[in-house]
């Protein structure tokens, strides 16, 4: 049974215990979602989520106090908002503390991909310099990169490709009024026109494998494809195929299906480098993650309102 001196919480997950368990733990009975039981379920009214297990409706069902719902990134993909917003839950996420970190990382995959940077390091470690050099490869010097995508990590992506000299255009269902860069309705016709995919939007059933077999037959040959948002978003079987008879030239995956369990194919594959989900991760910007979960509970308990609100339950309310 909690404490019911205090509010309960409920963690779905590891999330940053060195800021949100030292600070909550003062103010907050907390829960393991493993290990909470039917008598716990009444007395919780938050939820500090990873993103990995999904808060849906039948969990919230079970938690008739619930009040907020925070999560652990920017993208709450495995939240269901608009149950939450029906039984007038808040749900919080993270965003703008982790734009530059995933705005660097997707740069550095980029440059790992077409200077086959992975490649060439194994070539040195293999001892295969002594027999000769390594072969000359693409660039990112003739290329326009197409970003599906254009929030804020879409925009501090576009800055740093403009850094670069590269031409950018992209794809959202609707132009961005403050984005002087080329608008594409249709997603087959960007790619068709591109040499680089960047896919930086949310995942979910709107965007489900939104990058899908015509999407790369329009990239073609020389496209690669750079996946930062969710492995959701790019039909996985639709990229194997293309990788392997090279009809589009190569990818760089920072995101997977159903991570952490990603394809053996891929593994095989010369043409492909693979990250483990670590966009935003370094010590700093996770720290300001888990800062800014706490900051939304507190502010929450502490009669203020949620700092980072999601569009489907808005601040204030009504």
């Amino acid at each position: 049974m909690t404490d019911d001196a205090r509010p309960a919480l409920l963690l779905t997950g590891p999330v940053m215990e060195d800021v949100v368990e030292r600070q909550l733990a003062p103010r907050f009975t907390l829960l393991s979602l493993d290990t909470f039981s039917d008598a716990d379920a009444g007395a919780v009214r938050a939820i500090a989520t990873r993103g990995k297990v999904r808060v849906d409706e039948a969990l919230m069902a079970r938690l008739p106090a619930l009040e907020i719902v925070a999560n652990f990134g920017v993208g709450y993909d495995t939240v269901d908002a608009a149950a939450a917003a029906r039984r007038g839950v808040m749900v919080t996420n993270t965003p703008d503390v982790l734009n530059e970190e995933v705005a660097d990382l997707t740069l550095g995959l980029l440059l790992a991909t077409v200077r086959q940077i992975p490649q060439a390091d194994r070539f040195v470690r293999e001892g295969s310099w002594v027999k000769g050099a390594f072969p000359l490869g693409p660039t990112l010097r003739d290329r326009t990169v197409g970003i599906i995508g254009m929030g804020r990590i879409g925009k501090a992506i576009a800055r740093r490709l403009d850094a670069f000299g590269v031409p950018v255009v992209y794809h959202t269902r609707r132009p961005q009024p403050d984005v002087a860069l080329r608008h594409y309705q249709r997603l087959e016709e960007m790619a068709h026109d591109v040499d680089v995919l960047v896919v930086i939007v949310p995942g979910g059933p709107a965007t489900r494998h939104l990058v899908n077999a015509p999407v790369l037959a329009a990239l073609g040959p020389d496209g690669i494809l750079i996946n930062v948002a969710r492995g959701t978003v790019v039909d996985e079987l639709a990229l194997l195929a293309a990788l392997k008879a090279r009809t589009i030239l190569a990818a760089g995956l920072d995101v997977f299906e159903d991570e952490p369990n990603v394809p053996e194919a891929f593994f095989a594959l010369d043409n492909a480098v693979l990250l483990p989900h670590v966009g935003s991760a370094t010590h700093y910007t996770r720290a300001a993650m888990g800062q800014l979960v706490v900051d939304n509970i507190l502010s929450w308990f502490d009669g203020k309102g949620p700092v980072t609100p999601v569009v489907e339950t808005p601040w204030p309310q009504g």
